[in-house]
């Protein structure tokens, strides 16, 4: 068994493990959960750290034929590449922080505890897999148990909405993008989804311009959905305000990221005249995603409302670097997919220790917790200077290269993206934490405690720690995926006008 195969059947295993143990030991299920989901972090960092950029484009890998016939073979296939290896990295912690804020759950813990470990296991899946039947299956795995847990241990009166609309836009999108797979199968003649055999036969064969002209929407627009692509986003936000802390946790920062995942691992490089029509299409509705979410985020008076809203407006950054399909832009893309898997997954473990400190999200309600709260406060102005874009997080090196990549082609689309994400993202940041943070403290409010001990502190710390740490050293990430993305670029470039000369110096140390 290959060190990927280990890393995403471990939360697998620990899930039917904790199956056998009686839903009223708590404390068992509690440890063994953490257990799997630290295991599960330490193979992400020695998989992160053993990832060769010089080495074979996938390593780690592991191939089981599961249907094998003339016509169609289906295989577990399974190795990362650069991206892969990022996008597990951060899938680990984000998973283990997640089990680490779980303490407050109650009612069925067992249940909840098996959800979220298979949500896991799920998303390393999809992000591991090199054939995309068993991404779209990872990938459906990792999104059943939000719909569940939304459902059952959501918070406010909505979440009976919120619970039916996430899965109404989800599977939609799903469907939509199971289409475009579909479509990709039958018109590549490759009589497989494996991405490596796909792209032998597109580089021997391309796939008629006719074909793509209805695969790529396909896979754009039923994967963006599952991203909040706007306008298709309206899912996201009451869902994330009405989920458990760890399921926003997990689904904001780590599942939005596999629609992403697919269109430039498997849109971008087999379906160039696909790229050459839709890129600039994309491109403009991925500022509705900076500007309109945006100024939505400018009027929310619910922490989590304002995180869904500013989760969706870091995403139209991610966008942005993949409709410019140049080197620089795509890795900012990738960079920007890092980051906000950290700052997505830190900014509602913080939300949700302050809702039950002070029992609302309303942050009218709150203020002057800094007293109260010296450990979580600094940590929230460390996250939302972080969402703001300040140099030395990551997200600033990941955005500063999106900007520079699309700048060329797409200069004032650029210069939209700038004020929508950086400016009015800098105003709505400031104002939460001024009242969050700031002014007197309310009566009722004097009872909060600060976040106790190193064990509660470490979900935070984890988080906090990675966005400072990939913010000095960008090149942690961007040595590893650069292989990749140029061979993504290279792949769609026939398609595009020519681009920048690579800068890639420009986020490397």
């Amino acid at each position: 068994m290959t060190l990927t195969s280990s890393l995403l059947l471990t939360p697998l295993a620990t899930a039917l493990l904790v199956l056998l143990v009686p839903g009223n030991y708590r404390f068992v299920i509690r440890a063994l959960s953490l257990l799997g989901g630290l295991v599960t972090a330490v193979l992400g960092v020695v998989l992160f750290c053993r990832f060769d950029p010089a080495g074979a484009p996938y390593q780690f890998e592991s191939l089981v034929n599961w249907v094998s016939s003339p016509t169609l073979r289906i295989q577990y296939h399974v190795g990362v590449d650069g991206i892969a290896a990022a996008m597990l990295l951060v899938t680990a912690l984000v998973g283990f922080s997640a089990l680490a804020v779980s303490w407050e759950i109650e009612r069925q813990t067992k249940l909840f505890h098996v959800l979220l470990l298979v949500m896991i296991g799920g998303a390393l899946g999809a992000f591991a897999s090199l054939d995309l039947f068993f991404f779209y299956f990872f990938n459906e795995l990792a999104l059943v148990p939000t719909f569940i847990m939304i459902g059952v241990w959501g918070t406010g009166e909505n979440r009976n909405r919120a619970a039916f609309k996430i899965t109404m836009y989800l599977t939609a999108g799903a469907m939509v993008g199971l289409i475009g797979l579909i479509g990709l199968y039958s018109a590549s003649g490759a009589g497989s989804l494996d991405l490596v055999e796909l792209q032998k036969q597109v580089a021997q064969t391309p796939i008629s311009p006719a074909a793509q002209a209805f695969i790529f929407p396909c896979l754009l627009f039923g994967f963006g959905t599952l991203v909040g692509l706007w306008p298709f986003h309206t899912w996201a936000p009451l869902g994330y305000a009405s989920a458990p802390t760890a399921t926003a946790m997990m689904h904001a920062g780590i599942l939005k990221k596999a629609g992403l995942f697919v269109i430039l691992r498997a849109a971008l490089p087999l379906l160039p005249e696909g790229v050459k029509f839709w890129m600039p299409i994309l491109a403009v509705l991925c500022v509705g995603n900076l500007l309109h979410c945006g100024f939505v985020a400018l009027r929310q008076k619910d922490i989590n409302l304002l995180i869904g809203n500013s989760s969706l407006a870091h995403m139209g950054f991610a966008f942005l670097g993949i409709a410019s399909v140049s080197v620089i832009g795509l890795s900012g893309a990738v960079l920007v997919m890092v980051s906000h898997a950290l700052l997505a997954a830190l900014s509602f473990a913080l939300s949700g220790w302050l809702r039950i400190q002070t029992g609302t999200t309303d942050m009218a309600r709150m203020g002057g917790l800094l007293q109260r709260m010296p450990f979580i406060g600094s940590v929230l102005v460390l996250c939302f200077m972080a969402g703001c874009g300040v140099p030395g997080f990551a997200n600033f090196a990941g955005e500063l290269s999106v900007l520079f990549g699309a700048w060329k082609t797409m200069p004032w689309l650029v210069v939209a993206a700038a004020w929508g994400g950086l400016v009015i993202g800098g105003v709505y940041m400031l104002r939460a934490l001024r009242s969050i943070l700031h002014g007197d403290l309310r009566t009722e409010l004097k009872g909060v405690i600060d976040a106790p001990g190193m064990w509660r502190r470490l979900p935070f710390v984890i988080l906090a720690g990675g966005l400072l740490l990939f913010g000095i050293f960008p090149g942690l990430v961007t040595a590893r995926i650069q292989p990749s993305i140029q061979r993504i670029a290279e792949a769609a470039r026939p398609a595009v006008p020519a681009e920048v000369p690579p800068a890639t110096a420009l986020v490397v140390p």
